[in-house]
């Protein structure tokens, strides 16, 4: 045990720390926030601290100089102490309440040297104390300066550069002498008050308004110190440039962002030192002179002596000459010394000496020459009117150096003696420290003497700071940068934070708290440096933020600073300090030292709080036990223990010696007292005081948290060792790949990388740790990181334990031993120090042990959060966290130790078992878990001589016999035993994809023993946990990869998806060598179901892909094909050919000219009726195909308009036919051939001649005839003949003879044979599974879409017979199936309308094809209104009658004497042309229009004439009766009278009606339009006649012709030809029949109109 721990136990053992009695836990006054101050320097020095006594539990202590502020629970604050603003003395026994933050809600407290900051809640400040330099800002009462403020008074911080200007919310303060900062919620840093140790960009002070720092813009501040007139920021780094690095896994942040090791990586930026001067200004050859009239104004002034008046000791590190030291006044606008006559920056010059290579040295002469002109010029003193010119030079000091109201004296004593400050301030004469000059002469002696090479700088650590020169600043002043994008570092409301006195204060809040706190930090330092206070290496000043380079890597998550020295505080409990150390408040012995050095700590100890006073700093500890201890160094009484008696204070005098204070501590020392404070969670300082916040141990909870944050502390300076020892020297080593082998390297690399991240976590856990304990306003149990990032510390600890198992497994530990020991060397020792294993290896680090053991861990936090779960009542939410937590890291300990044990006796298995298997069988991954030594099992009916070995690994079992093995991996493997014991056997099956074997065990319990080690095994590596599984009971259906070997369909495949009991099963993927893939489903070990296959065409170098059915391992059903040639073919399929309904695209990659098929197939050929239409020669062929070739009868239509139709023979036109022309020219004739004629025929003229004779030749080129010309007169029986031969239709395809196929498909997805002859109910059952299949696997469907396939999967009634009353709900059902295109009936309306398209779009739109249309729509009526029938058997023929529902006997009785009982007229064109017709009409009433084109022109022509005239002539000329003429007119609600000049002003709703007729589809709407119009029509006769008026068709024509006249209706010929040739034949001859007679009446009568 070392000499500080003993003291520590001896000290523990004398307090006594019994624990409280056991009852329920509550934050009390005296339990918690438990405050202790005490002098350390001074005739007031305590041996004892004083202990403060209120009625809450203080959260926060700030000390300044001469007073102390307390924060207590509520947000309540409290100050004590020399309060000058006030006049008061206030003793710590009584301090006084701060009334005007009362109801403020007061989160942070800090004080100054003498002036007080809070923060509240909402992010307000309030700053009240001393303000003769500004530090208290311009508060707003009044908004007039002061000197001193002497209540809380808020300071506005806004930000003035968004617009509009917006407050900036501040979550922490640190307060110097004479500036303040502020760190806001975003992470940016303003400051106010006076001196370069502001950071900003300004020539004026005092800064009465709090101004962003700019130089840290962009910067992520995580906590800022205030020292006396300098100040540290801590800084996260930003990520590296450039990616390469050692290792990935360290540039690879939790979470999001990019994180990369802190303690072992490159330099992120690599740039000149010459191009930043000393003082932290970046100096550019672009540099102008921009400084203003006044800062151009101002000199330095050197004092004589050679040190600047009021300066600290020791900060005259160099002599000039007296005659350098002469003051001299500069007129107010000479010229900065700094800058050139001809306005260049002088700085150049200082610039020069560092970058250019090639000058020649400065001469010795020069350079005091130099220092001559820069001393001839002192400040001149020019008096302003600003407010507190009285008091403070900083209102007329302007330029960018260090300058302060307030001079620094004594570094043992406050410059405010005994006096007030406003007194000491106002008595004083003007003067500041020329610190500037003098910072300069030193910069410049020290590189005169670095570029001689003579002799090194007479700076005490100068040779530290060459030595890191190498290393480029991580991080460059003044760089533009932005904002780092999900930083952790966002302030939560109400978060404390660092202090200005160093104490840590939840600095590492997370962002939204969801974030561990980031090591990869930086320090950054500005102001005075005249004792080295600023860590540059140097005493000068620093105008603006410089970064600190050898603190870049060290992990600071601390910074603290005193008055004229800094604390940085590492994740690994290290210690640097640097600045003044006159009193030995460094904890080493240099002094000064000007860049960070460690503390000289006993071993054992581990630092993890800071804070700094004026001439001491205080550190807490964790020692041997688990309470923390305190250690000072510095200025402090003499304490001498005497035994049996209380420690005597023996005094010293506290005035400074000329060289060295009389008693001072230059090593920490422990404080003896520590011990009886309870466990302290946080300490501060100021001045000459300390203060310790502590906490009483209640229920042992306090203890458990510390005991756990210790505990993690410890835990990541051993890995921080470990990895700096030994990962990272082996890591780096060149030899460490040929040493280890090719697998162990890549093992060791991966172990290295997930040892690095868990050291990382631990280091960020420990910091977390750390803040949680030094947060006494937010400790929530349930906000642990081991609760709230449970799966993150389970992942990392997993990976490493795997890491570090397969690296033993492949016996990678025995190679590394000797690399170890070639490689370490001396540090072997050292090393050896860390290993935590009695075991050793020829007296060497046993390693295995050592990587293995921080697993131990685990088992650490399951222990503590056990202990603080008994803390809390069962009910509580924390108990709940609590215990979930610690049952899940009992289990991952529990876990971890398994797969250790398993680990080492698989290395001994292959320790034992060496050979050429060895070396096949042996992966990193790979475990044993049993093998059948001793014949326990063996193949069944093996022969007697047999050798049979089954290893079961926990991914495999392998079946070994002498020379050749065979393995089976587990997730393909299955096994249940076999029950049949007639044999007397232990038999086990084992089934596997390609074959299967049974096992016979040598006895009951060895059959027992392997039956449940298989199946644990294939449970667990089914990924369950491999622990609960019984015999027999493992998956039988599941998902596994697989690679097929043995001969067949699938062989050398590999598949990945679903299992059943050993075959293929469900959903999966099957990938073969030769680029074949198929995704889809599976059924017995065959593709069944829909599936998507890719297959390679080598010649073409395209892949064919098919989408679709499969069945028993073929295509089967509906799909889509893609060849490669670029055809694509969807249709049906049977056996893996085209077979049924498809059709054929060819795109241009096809052999053949573009053409598009749709027809009938069979096996692979075009077979029945087809419609072929090929686009290059501009002909469209619709009639029937055999075996690919044209045969049969058939249509074929020509983009000139040439209509054929006839027979074909071996795909020829052969045998009579008919030819039209466009110009209505016919020819009947014999064809031989394509369009070429020989025989007999008969060619018709359009004048109506005709010629009859002997026709060769071809019809587009010309024919001879050897015939009669004939003109017909009269109607002749000779005539008639003729006419039935040139009778359109005679030879096309009857229309119940196409698209057959495309019913026979529809009938098959309902389940029904070819004969379309099948079950209801199974037809009912395959549209639901239909339906439902389709809505779980499309995942793109709208809500609707969804909405109405849930509707689909219902099966409606369909047995019960139809009536009026539920017929509308099979009307409804069908409108909802027939728009889904994956129900039999919508696909079936969608592939209708697809080749109805194909036929009559394009080519096809020729009008002598418009009866082939129309009987093609009634043929699908008809089929399709079979299909209706069979699934809803009740609905009657078409024609027939469905009755009204029957009603009761008394209502029938009632009825009877009223009226029969009413029936509607059902056919299928009222009940499925609504359905279809809206689909097929734009082909349709296309040819409508070019059937009636001619008689269109007519009738719009008289349209045109007709509309010319005004109303009344109009209705005059088409004689309507002048009592129907309208009178009066109404627009607009105004009623104006119809003269004879109106136009367009009678019977406008009449015509409107009308002119509806064009946007409706069906004959049914039509009829509908032009009922309404009638009744239109009488509305507005009806006011001009009584109301007994009856029409009469002489009355009602010429109105009605008016209307049609009126209403101009394009294509009317059209519309009425369509009507009659598809209305219902119900309505013919009724009422709605009437209407449409009249209306085909009145176009027929404006067509023959007259026009003359």
């Amino acid at each position: 045990m070392t000499v500080a721990s003993a003291q520590i136990s001896a000290t523990f053992k004398r307090v006594q720390t019994g624990s409280c009695p056991k009852e329920k836990w509550a934050p009390t006054p005296p339990e918690r926030g438990l405050l202790h101050i005490w002098q350390c320097v001074g005739p007031t020095a305590q041996l004892h601290p004083e202990r403060v006594l209120l009625p809450r539990p203080v959260l926060q202590a700030a000390l300044g100089e001469h007073h102390g502020l307390l924060l207590t629970q509520g947000g309540i604050v409290y100050s004590f102490g020399e309060l000058f603003w006030r006049d008061q003395r206030v003793p710590l026994s009584a301090p006084v309440l701060e009334v005007n933050l009362l109801g403020k809600m007061v989160v942070s407290v800090a004080a100054g040297g003498f002036h007080c900051g809070a923060v509240t809640e909402q992010g307000a400040v309030y700053m009240w104390g001393e303000n003769t330099a500004g530090q208290c800002g311009l508060t707003e009462r009044g908004g007039t300066t002061s000197i001193a403020v002497s209540e809380p008074c808020l300071v506005s911080v806004v930000d003035n550069d968004v617009i509009p200007p917006a407050a900036v919310r501040v979550v922490d303060l640190a307060l110097g002498r004479e500036h303040s900062l502020a760190l806001s919620a975003q992470n940016e840093l303003w400051a106010w008050g006076s001196g370069c140790q502001l950071g900003l960009v300004t020539s004026t002070f005092p800064v009465w308004r709090p101004q962003k720092v700019e130089h840290l813009a962009g910067r992520h501040v995580m906590q800022v110190a205030c020292g006396a007139y300098h100040s540290l920021a801590l800084v996260l780094s930003l990520p590296p440039q450039n990616s390469n690095t050692h290792n990935s896994s360290e540039n690879m942040e939790w979470g999001q962002s990019l994180q990369y090791s802190v303690t072992e990586r490159e330099d992120s930026f690599t740039v000149d030192g010459g191009h930043y001067c000393p003082l932290g200004v970046e100096l550019t050859e672009d540099t102008t002179d921009e400084t203003s009239p006044r800062r151009r104004a101002l000199g330095w002034r050197l004092h004589s002596g050679g040190r600047s008046r009021g300066c600290s000791p020791g900060s005259a590190t160099g002599s000039l000459s007296e005659e350098n030291t002469k003051e001299k006044n500069v007129p107010v606008g000479h010229t900065d010394p700094l800058t050139q006559t001809d306005g260049s920056p002088r700085s150049h010059l200082l610039s020069g000496w560092r970058s250019n290579k090639k000058s020649a040295l400065i001469h010795e002469v020069e350079f005091q020459n130099l220092l001559q002109r820069l001393s001839n010029h002192s400040l001149e003193m020019q008096p302003t009117s600003g407010p507190g010119d009285t008091d403070s030079l900083s209102s007329y000091t302007s330029d960018e150096s260090c300058v302060s109201s307030t001079p620094s004296t004594d570094l043992l004593s406050s410059s405010y003696k005994e006096d007030s400050p406003i007194k000491s301030q106002t008595s004083r004469p003007y003067s500041s420290s020329p610190v500037c000059l003098e910072d300069i002469g030193l910069y410049l002696e020290t590189q005169i003497h670095t570029l001689q090479g003579k002799k090194s700088s007479s700076l005490s650590n100068i040779r530290q700071k060459g030595k890191a020169a190498g290393s480029r600043r991580c991080s460059l002043p003044g760089t533009p940068t932005g904002r780092m994008s999900g930083s952790p570092w966002r302030q939560r409301s109400g978060a404390r934070r660092l202090s200005s006195g160093g104490q840590s204060q939840a600095a590492a809040a997370e962002e939204d708290g969801h974030r561990l706190p980031f090591l990869n930090t930086e320090v950054w330092s500005w102001g005075r440096g005249s004792e080295g206070q600023l860590g540059h290496g140097d005493q000068l000043a620093r105008l603006q933020p410089l970064c600190i380079k050898t603190l870049t890597a060290e992990e600071v998550i601390q910074v603290a600073a005193g008055s004229h020295h800094s604390l940085a505080l590492t994740a690994h409990c290290q210690v640097y300090s640097w600045g003044s150390n006159m009193c030995g408040q460094l904890g080493h012995v240099n002094s000064p030292a000007t860049v960070p050095q460690q503390a000289k700590l006993s071993e054992g100890l581990r630092v993890w709080g800071v804070s700094a006073g004026q001439s001491h700093s205080v550190l807490v500890a964790d020692g041997d036990c688990v309470q923390p201890v305190l250690l000072y160094c510095g200025q402090q009484q003499e304490f001498v223990s005497v035994p049996g008696e209380k420690s005597t204070q023996i005094p010293r005098s506290s005035q400074r010696s000329p060289s060295r204070a009389e008693s001072y501590a230059v090593r920490p020392t422990l404080l003896p007292f520590c011990m009886e404070m309870g466990y302290i969670s946080s300490v501060c300082s100021g001045g000459q005081t300390c203060g310790v916040l502590a906490d009483q141990n209640v229920m042992g909870f306090i203890s458990a948290l510390h005991e756990l944050a210790s505990r993690e502390r410890q835990f990541y300076c051993w890995t921080n060792s470990v990895r700096r020892l030994l990962v990272s020297p082996l890591r780096n080593r060149e030899k460490v790949c040929p040493s280890l082998g090719e697998p162990c390297s890549h093992l060791f690399l991966t172990l290295c990388e997930s040892f690095v991240r868990l050291s990382t976590l631990i280091g960020r856990h420990s910091t977390s740790l750390t803040y949680f304990l030094q947060n006494a306003q937010g400790r929530d149990v349930t906000s642990l990181p081991l609760l709230t990032h449970i799966v993150h510390f389970m992942d990392i600890y997993k990976d490493y334990c795997s890491s570090v198992s397969d690296f033993q497994v492949m016996n990678g530990f025995h190679s590394l031993q000797k690399l170890s020991l070639e490689c370490l060397g001396s540090q072997q020792t050292i090393l050896s120090q860390l290993s935590v294993s009695d075991q050793s290896v020829n007296g060497d680090v046993d390693l295995v042990s050592l990587f293995y053991w921080p697993l131990q861990q685990l088992h650490h936090y399951n222990r503590v959060l056990l202990k603080l779960e008994t803390c809390f009542d069962v009910l509580t939410t924390e108990y709940q966290s609590l215990h979930q937590g610690c049952t899940q890291y009992e289990s991952l300990s529990l876990s971890m130790l398994r797969k250790k044990k398993e680990a080492e006796a698989t290395f001994f298995f292959w320790k034992t078992h060496s050979g050429k298997i060895t070396e096949v069988l042996r992966l990193p991954q790979r475990r044993v878990i049993c093998e059948s030594s001793s014949r326990s099992l063996t193949l069944q009916n093996a022969g007697r001589f047999s050798n049979h070995w089954f290893i079961l690994f926990n991914d495999a079992l392998v079946h070994t016999q002498f020379s050749t093995h065979h393995v089976y991996p587990l997730t393909c493997l299955w096994v249940k035993p076999v029950t049949d014991d007639s044999s007397g056997l232990y038999a086990i099956r084992v089934t596997c994809p390609e074959e299967s074997f049974t096992v016979v065990a040598s006895t009951p319990q060895e059959k027992n023993k392997w039956l449940r080690f298989l199946n644990q095994a294939v449970d667990q590596e089914l990924g369950g946990g491999g622990q609960r599984s019984s015999p027999g009971l493992t998956a039988v259906s599941r998902t596994a990869s697989y690679v097929f070997t043995a001969e067949g369909r699938f062989k050398d495949a590999q598949y990945t998806g679903g299992w059943f009991a050993g075959r293929v099963h469900g959903r999966g993927t099957m990938k073969w060598p030769d680029g074949r893939t198929y995704r889809g489903n599976f059924k017995n070990g065959l593709e069944e179901g829909y599936g998507e296959c890719i297959i390679p065409n080598k010649v073409l170098n395209r892949p064919d892909s098919y989408q679709g059915h499969w069945r028993d391992g073929k295509i089967q059903g509906f799909g889509k094909y893609k060849y490669a040639s670029g055809e694509v073919y969807e249709g049906c399929f049977a056996d893996g050919l085209r077979h049924g309904y498809g059709m054929l695209s060819s795109g241009k990659l096809a052999k053949n000219s573009p053409s598009v098929f749709v027809g009938h197939w069979v096996h692979d050929k075009k077979t029945g009726y087809g419609v072929y239409d090929d686009i290059s020669r501009g002909e469209k062929y619709m009639g029937q195909w055999l075996d690919e070739q044209r045969h049969g009868n058939a249509v074929v239509v020509t983009q000139y308009g040439v209509y054929y139709e006839g027979t074909f023979r071996d795909n020829k036109m052969s045998g009579p036919g008919l030819v039209v022309s466009d110009d209505d020219t016919a020819l009947h004739g014999e064809f031989s051939d394509d369009w070429i004629i020989n025989g007999k025929g008969v060619l018709a003229l359009s004048n109506g001649d005709y010629l009859e004779g002997l026709f060769s030749g071809e019809w587009t080129t010309g024919l001879k005839v050897v015939g009669t010309y004939t003109k017909p007169v009269g109607d002749e029986p000779e005539i008639r003949d003729r006419n039935i031969l040139l009778r359109l239709g005679q030879y096309r395809v009857p229309t119940d003879q196409k698209w057959v196929c495309v019913f026979d498909e529809c009938w098959t997805r309902l389940g029904c044979d070819a004969t379309r002859i099948g079950d209801r109910s199974t037809a009912w059952e395959n549209i639901a599974v239909t339906i439902s299949t389709a809505r779980q696997h499309s995942s793109d469907l709208s809500r609707s879409q969804i909405k109405v396939l849930e509707c689909l999967e219902f099966i409606p009634q369909h047995a019960n017979p139809v009536t009026t009353a539920n017929y509308d709900n099979i009307r409804r059902y069908l409108t909802k199936a027939c728009e889904t295109p994956v129900h039999p009936l919508g696909w079936l309306v969608e592939t209708l309308v697809t080749v109805y398209r194909m036929t009559y779009v394009g080519v096809g739109s020729n009008r002598r094809l418009l009866r082939q249309a129309v009987q093609e729509v009634q043929a699908y009526l008809t089929q399709f209104y079979s299909i209706i029938r069979f699934l809803f058997p009740g609905l009657p023929e078409d024609g027939g009658m469905i009755p009204d529902p029957p009603s009761s006997p008394s209502k029938c009785r009632h009825d009877s004497n009223t009226s029969e009982q009413s029936v509607m007229v059902l056919s299928c064109s009222s009940l499925l042309l609504p359905l279809v017709l809206p689909r097929l009409y734009p082909p349709l009433f296309t040819l409508y229009c070019l059937q009636e084109e001619q008689l269109e022109a007519q009738y719009w022509d008289r349209i045109i004439r007709l509309n010319k005239q005004p109303d009344q002539s109009l209705l005059h000329f088409l004689g309507v009766q002048e009592k129907f003429w309208p009178v009066w007119m109404s627009i607009l609600g105004e009623k104006k009278q119809i003269v004879s000049s109106s136009k367009d002003a009678c019977f406008v709703s009449a015509v409107e009606t009308l002119q509806q007729i064009s946007t409706t589809f069906t004959p049914s709407d039509k009829l509908i339009v032009i009922q309404k119009t009638f009744e239109e029509l009488t509305q507005e006769v009806k006011p001009m006649l009584d109301g007994n008026f009856l029409w009469c068709m002489d009355d009602l024509l010429p109105l009605f012709l008016y209307v049609v006249i009126r209403a101009r209706i394009r294509n009317l010929g059209a519309e009425v030809s369509m009507i009659e040739d598809l209305m219902d034949p119900n309505v013919q001859h009724g009422e709605l029949g009437l209407m449409f007679t009249t209306l085909k009446a009145s176009y027929i009568h404006i067509q023959q109109e007259s026009t003359t």
